[in-house]
């Protein structure tokens, strides 16, 4: 079929579309950084009429935190039809059998913080190839749902999702925010030497900066934008990154002051927070702010966002958070629901850090402030979803963050449920009851890992086996 060869097609143009300098082979700067992936060692293998069966040895059940021995899944098309002990269900007539009685089978995991699209292109046909070159590394690592959370130079992650999800092109499943909200700088902007329209300088236009939203009335008509150019999820950022007066020192050093205070500006007002919400909801969009802490966090936590991102400090600028933080957090939203928490890591390591520890003469970092607010969340009962951040040399290797989160005081279980069923909660559409557990009706995403990941957490690293849908794209099990 003539899709079949556009996607392959489409695997081999991604393949050859490694910008060259940017991957490093090495856990550099305290995190893993990907290796140029090759494309061409992603599989299509699609299921047959009759159906697979896949022999589970152990099944990771996020209802129970356990591993469920020797277990069978019966999958037909792309959802699963059956799932349960080997001696209760019965395998199809014809089905491809599937033998992992030596591993784990775990649901395919979900990343709800990555940038595909993070560098200007000179235009949409690359930033689309270089988009989906990084989606598949996220694929063959397992993560067969993934958020985007920011084009800032383009809206080709709608195309993107729309080509997968119409079988044209190979990838994860994607919710997408397209260009973010609010101009967030880490330093000040250059002025131009003519007047013009924010944003719209020399050079291709950064969307993220001309959606004026310096108004509440201005903030609707940018979510309209937003919503007629066809994305899932609005993201503002809530929080800059420099004071006046040239702080921090070197600008776009990092976000602290000398003497190891966290600058956290706030970017748009809470009666703009709340336009961009009430909008939002109203179209059927949901919205996600980036926001360190301060008043940014607190306009964010009390307009009604869906999904607060960083939350590093509290919103009287506390380390390890405060109580009014944790009340804000506790007030259900509008529906009932009560909203989770996204804490990158990924983003936070390397690069940042040196420039953190720079700025404030080696006092503090955003990763080390993450760790103290994580554990804060996690003791009031918060739900964190996992979110890497993960941008270029991130693709491929988020998965390093599970042994971060066991470390930091949480069982294996509890990590796994992060990237699984935590992962769903609020996803838009209703695709979080369609993913995040193998159970019968919802969509066949699995993978796998060869050992044990309640013993040893660090097996997440080393999926060996990854379907979507049905189909089989990664298996290197022995």
């Amino acid at each position: 079929m003539a899709w079949k060869s556009w996607g392959k097609a489409a695997l081999v143009i991604a393949a050859v579309v490694l910008l060259a300098g940017n991957f490093v082979a090495m856990r550099a700067q305290g995190r893993p950084e990907a290796p140029p992936f090759d494309a061409s060692h992603v599989t299509m293998l699609p299921p047959p009429p009759e159906g697979v069966a896949i022999r589970a040895g152990r099944l990771f059940d996020p209802r129970t935190g356990t591993n469920l021995a020797n277990q069978v899944i019966v999958i037909v098309g792309d959802r699963i039809t059956d799932v349960g002990p080997a001696d209760r269900v019965k395998i199809p007539a014809g089905a491809r059998v599937m033998d992992m009685s030596n591993a784990t089978v775990l649901p395919g995991l979900i990343d709800r913080h990555v940038h595909l699209m993070q560098n200007q292109e000179p235009n949409d046909a690359r930033a689309l190839i270089v988009g989906q070159h990084y989606a598949l590394a996220d694929l063959f690592a397992g993560f067969t749902t993934v958020q985007d959370m920011n084009s800032p130079f383009t809206y080709a992650t709608v195309e993107l999702r729309d080509a997968i999800n119409k079988g044209l092109i190979t990838g994860p499943r994607m919710q997408v925010t397209g260009p973010a909200l609010t101009p967030r700088g880490a330093t000040y902007y250059p002025a131009p030497s003519e007047v013009g329209t924010f944003g719209m300088g020399p050079g291709m236009p950064v969307w993220q900066n001309v959606g004026d939203v310096n108004s509440p009335w201005l903030a609707r008509a940018a979510v309209r934008e937003r919503s007629h150019y066809g994305t899932d999820w609005i993201k503002i950022y809530d929080t800059e990154d420099y004071e006046g007066s040239g702080y921090p020192v070197p600008s776009g050093a990092g976000v602290f002051m000398p003497d190891g205070k966290m600058i956290t500006v706030p970017s748009i007002t809470l009666e703009e927070n709340q336009a961009i919400v009430d909008e939002a909801h109203r179209r059927g969009l949901k919205v996600a702010c980036h926001a360190y802490g301060g008043e940014g966090l607190r306009n964010c936590l009390l307009a009604g966002v869906d999904l607060p991102i960083h939350v590093i400090v509290g919103v009287t600028g506390a380390e390890g958070l405060d109580d009014e933080t944790i009340r804000l957090f506790k007030q259900p939203l509008p529906d009932g629901t009560m909203r989770p928490v996204n804490q990158t890591l990924w983003d936070l390591a390397g690069p940042l850090e040196d420039a953190d520890r720079k700025v404030s003469g080696g006092k503090k970092t955003r990763f080390a402030l993450t760790e103290l607010s994580f554990k804060r969340l996690v003791a009031a009962g918060v739900t964190e979803i996992f979110g890497s951040g993960a941008y270029t040399v991130g693709h491929g290797v988020q998965a390093y963050q599970f042994g971060l989160y066991v470390k930091w005081g949480m069982s294996p279980a509890q990590a796994l449920r992060m990237a699984t069923s935590d992962a769903t909660v609020g996803l838009n559409y209703d695709l979080g009851k369609q993913i995040g557990y193998i159970e019968k009706g919802r969509y066949a995403d699995l993978v796998a890992v060869s050992g044990n990941p309640l013993e040893d957490i660090t097996e997440m690293e080393r999926v060996k086996f990854v379907m979507k849908g049905g189909v089989v794209y990664r298996n290197d099990l022995k």
